[in-house]
C-alpha cells in the first residue's frame, strides 16, 4: 500500500544542516489509468503557461522568489545553478516557447509545478527498490542517465545532495535530474511525487500545491488512491486519504 511505502522514506540530518527550512511534500499514488495527453492536461500546462509569462514580465526567472533560494541552496552544496538548474527553474524558462506534452500524467504535474512555483518530481512507484533517502553522497553511488543518446552510469560529487534507494541514485541535485530506472513512462499505474520547499514558500502554500495536484490526479481513473507525508525539520505529519 501507498502509505506504506511512504512510512519508510528518511531524510538525513545532514540536509537539514543544510538547509533548516527544507520541507518535502511525498504523495504516492495508485490505480491511475495511463493515457496520452488530453484535453484536461492541455488546460492546466496553457494555464501554467500563461501564469509564467505574467510573472515575468516584471521579474527574471532567477530572480522569481522560489527559484533564487533553489539557486542558493544548489550553491550550499557546490553546486552551479547557471548550469545544472533545479526543475522549477527549468520548466519556467520554457514556458515563453512552450511546456512540453508528454502524457496526461506528466503534464499535470509539470503543470503544477509552474503553476505553484515548487519543484516537483514524478516518478514509477513501482520501479523503486525499497524506500527513497535524501541524503548527502559518498560520492560512489550509481546514477543511471543519458549522455549524447548513450546510456551510461555517473556518479553525483561528494556532498552532493541526491534521492536515493537501495539500488543507487534516483535523483541528483535535490531536483535537477531524474534516473531513467524510476522515470515514469506510458505505463505507469503507481506513482511518487516529490515537491521540494524552502523559505519563502510557506507550508500553507506548499501543501495547496500538493492538494491541487491530487485534485488533478483524481481524475486519472475511477480507483485512483493517494497518500500523502510532509516531512520538516522539526515534525513530521502524515495523512493518509
Amino acid at each position: 500500500m501507498a502509505e506504506h511505502f511512504l512510512d519508510g522514506v528518511l531524510i538525513d540530518d545532514s540536509v537539514f544542516a543544510l538547509r533548516p527550512d527544507y520541507r518535502a511534500l511525498l504523495i504516492a499514488v495508485e490505480g491511475i489509468v495511463p493515457g496520452p495527453s488530453d484535453e484536461h492536461s492541455e488546460a492546466l500546462l496553457v494555464a501554467a503557461e500563461s501564469a509564467a509569462l505574467q510573472a515575468l514580465v516584471t521579474t527574471s526567472v532567477a530572480e522569481l522568489a522560489h527559484v533564487a533560494a533553489w539557486r542558493e541552496a544548489y550553491r550550499a552544496f557546490g553546486a552551479k545553478p547557471q548550469r545544472t538548474r533545479n526543475s522549477l527553474e527549468s520548466l519556467t524558462r520554457r514556458a515563453s516557447v512552450g511546456l512540453p506534452r508528454v502524457n496526461r500524467l506528466t503534464n499535470i504535474y509539470n503543470a503544477i509545478s509552474v503553476l505553484h512555483q515548487v519543484p516537483v518530481g514524478g516518478e514509477d512507484l513501482d520501479r523503486y527498490a525499497g524506500p527513497p533517502r535524501l541524503l548527502r553522497a559518498v560520492g560512489d553511488e550509481p546514477f543511471d542517465t543519458v549522455d549524447e543518446g548513450e546510456e551510461v552510469v555517473e556518479h553525483p560529487e561528494p556532498g552532493e545532495v541526491v534521492w536515493c534507494d537501495d539500488t543507487g541514485v534516483t535523483c541528483r541535485r535535490w531536483n535537477w535530474r531524474q534516473a531513467r530506472r524510476t522515470q515514469l513512462t506510458q505505463a505507469t499505474t503507481r506513482a511518487l511525487f516529490i515537491l521540494d520547499a524552502l523559505a519563502p514558500m510557506s507550508d500553507l502554500a506548499l501543501t495547496r500545491a500538493g492538494d491541487e495536484l491530487v485534485s488533478h490526479l483524481r481524475q486519472l481513473g475511477p480507483e485512483v488512491r493517494a497518500a500523502t507525508r510532509l516531512i520538516a525539520s522539526t515534525t513530521t505529519t502524515q495523512e493518509h486519504a
